[in-house]
């Protein structure tokens, strides 16, 4: 859809509902994670990545083992920095959170971690990437420290 720029006297609010209702689509059907709601506000309420872990293991649901056979197949320190990020992140502005997310990044990046999944998932295909470390009770303090944007740092987007 095409969106006119020019301005129609409704204010920037009425503006945006009228291209959002322009441009709704009916959902696919119901929430599928219904259920399960209470569940993942338990659970990925945890303060840290290993009591997210231990609350699934705790509930031991099918649902729940499954959540944890699926984290424990992806990047442990990519897991920390996440929540560590989502979990600071509510209580920052948007120019703080990109800040921090891009910086976070470039770190991914440059520890290998991303690379390391590419390789395990479209380059050699065995689905068998070599984290490092290999588990999340394994990351340290000191490997987060580079991941995010030190007070006083200066950023500024590209």
């Amino acid at each position: 859809a095409v969106v006119s720029t020019q301005s129609t006297g409704a204010s920037d609010e009425e503006s945006i509902a009228e291209v959002l209702a322009t441009n709704e689509s009916p959902l696919p059907g119901p929430f599928t994670l219904a259920p399960q709601a209470d569940l993942i506000k338990h659970c990925f309420s945890a303060p840290s990545v290993p009591e997210i872990l231990s609350r699934l293991d705790a509930d031991g649901s099918e649902f729940a083992l499954k959540l944890i056979k699926t984290l424990r197949r992806m990047s442990p320190r990519s897991l920390v920095v996440t929540h560590k990020l989502l979990s600071e992140g509510s209580s920052l502005g948007y120019e703080e959170c990109f800040a921090r997310e891009f910086v976070a990044a470039g770190e991914i990046y440059r520890s290998g971690e991303f690379t390391e999944g590419v390789r395990a998932l479209l380059v050699d295909k065995d689905n068998a990437p070599a984290w490092n470390p290999a588990t999340v009770e394994e990351v340290t303090q000191e490997m987060l420290d580079k991941y995010f944007v030190p007070q006083g740092r200066e950023w500024a987007p590209l």
